[in-house]
């Protein structure tokens, strides 16, 4: 059993800091204490699902990283859709990692939009991965309805109507930035208001 000093995530580069060689790394690994959840990142075993675990990996190797899409559409509780793998949004240009805990899929958005509604989804550890909110991931779904299909689109707008967060003049405003969106979603608002 590894001892409680022992963090719930390690670092390769950090073992010394941690009191850890690196063969009692192999040790704790060999003996199912702590997986591999990225190249040299590990966490105790049973701290989180793989989903979690996934979003750590990526959260610790590349901090632009972000929830988008489908995953940001069921955190705003905007779908009753379960993303069977986790959407994650890079800047064009950046690098995706592997994450073997857990399914991803990758999207390469533009550098000059990529922190418009960008906010932070807090993860165990003090770690936190980025998060489009609702507003964001709705233009997405619109500027991206040809991938997507405009049901997924419309549904999460009426959704998010209804809730009292909701402002039409600010998704606008937002959604000006995507010229390819604002089209159907200012036609959308005049349908559904």
């Amino acid at each position: 059993m590894a001892p409680s000093a022992d963090p719930t995530m390690l670092r390769y580069e950090s073992l010394a800091d941690h009191g850890l060689t690196r063969h009692r790394l192999r040790a704790l690994l060999g003996a199912g204490e702590y997986e591999r959840i990225a190249p040299g990142l590990f966490l105790r075993a049973g701290e989180v699902d793989d989903t979690t675990a996934a979003w750590i990996a990526i959260a610790a190797k590349r901090p632009q990283a972000t929830l988008c899409l489908l995953s940001a559409l069921a955190l705003h509780e905007l779908t009753d859709e379960i993303p069977t793998r986790s959407h994650i949004a890079i800047p064009r240009g950046i690098q995706s990692i592997e994450a073997p805990t857990a399914p991803i899929a990758w999207h390469r958005f533009d550098a000059a939009t990529f922190d418009i509604g960008r906010g932070e989804h807090q993860l165990p550890g003090d770690l936190s991965i980025g998060l489009y909110s609702a507003e964001r991931t709705i233009i997405d779904l619109f500027r991206l309805r040809h991938d997507w299909g405009s049901d997924l689109a419309i549904e999460a707008l009426k959704r998010w109507l209804r809730t009292r967060e909701s402002s039409p003049s600010a998704l606008l405003e937002m959604a000006a930035s995507f010229p390819k969106a604002q089209p159907a979603i200012r036609t959308a608002l005049e349908i559904l208001l």
